[in-house]
């Protein structure tokens, strides 16, 4: 089992021990936070690479590329999407009480776990609910651009909210599980 730093007992500190499924959980989350954050990078890098060569192409040659600019949207939804729970694995998400840093940590640890019940599952598990007869749609006509000439595999796209939205979910439970080690 993987060891935590060390919990305070009576007198003595020991080292912290995870139950195995919580343990392969909290692996699963990382594993998740890793693939979300490498396809943000890469999509912010062609995202950037796209929009400059359309700037050039448009401006400095006078040509439009469609498939080019429909490929820019795409990676730009895709960032969009993954970066939520990216950033909430890394607890980078705005909170709303402008005296949290001085409040204790297990009232942060309560509030945090009444936000996950109260909004964040709810939330986001209707945003897949919600989303699912149009996502299923997309896919059975292999959806693709509304632009003439434009770039095919919009239903792969029109994957991502769902999917970020579960891993949102994920992550949200990843953090109120994960052992404080300065409690």
């Amino acid at each position: 089992m993987p060891r935590l730093p060390f919990s305070q007992g009576c007198g003595k500190a020991r080292p912290m021990t995870l139950s195995r499924p919580l343990s392969a959980y909290l692996a699963f989350c990382r594993w998740l936070d890793r693939a979300a954050l490498a396809l943000c990078i890469s999509a912010g890098l062609f995202l950037t690479g796209a929009v400059l060569a359309i700037v050039v192409l448009r401006y400095g040659f006078g040509l439009g590329f469609i498939q080019l600019q429909d490929a820019a949207g795409y990676a730009f939804a895709v960032l969009v999407a993954f970066s939520l729970p990216v950033t909430l694995a890394r607890n980078g998400h705005v909170r709303v009480e402008a005296i949290s840093e001085r409040l204790p940590t297990a009232y942060l640890r309560a509030a945090d776990a009444i936000a996950l019940v109260l909004f964040l599952i709810p939330v986001f598990g209707l945003m897949i609910r919600a989303y699912w007869p149009e996502l299923g749609y997309s896919w059975s006509i292999r959806e693709g651009s509304v632009e003439t000439g434009g770039m095919p595999g919009l239903y792969l796209v029109k994957t991502a909210l769902p999917v970020a939205a579960a891993m949102m979910i994920l992550q949200g439970i990843a953090q109120l599980l994960t052992p404080r080690v300065s409690e």
